[in-house]
């Protein structure tokens, strides 16, 4: 699984739950769907299967979902 392109998403105060950045940033339609995509273990984070809704991310972690890449950083 190739990573070539990475967008970076600024955080204002970490952590932060996996499933809200999923619906913030436009992945899933609603926290409901984003809760789905992770329990199907469709989400990685930092190349792992991650299967944990409410996983708490912070600034250096990578989720993958569908071909796409985010970054987690604080500001």
């Amino acid at each position: 699984m190739a990573m070539d392109h990475i967008r970076i998403v600024k955080i204002t105060r970490e952590p932060v739950e996996l499933y809200k950045v999923l619906k913030f940033e436009n992945l899933a339609a609603s926290g409901g769907e984003a809760k789905h995509f992770i329990a199907d273990g469709m989400v990685t984070v930092n190349g792992k299967i991650e299967t944990r809704k409410r996983n708490k991310l912070y600034s250096g972690d990578v989720i993958g979902f569908n071909g796409h890449f985010i970054q987690i950083e604080t500001e």
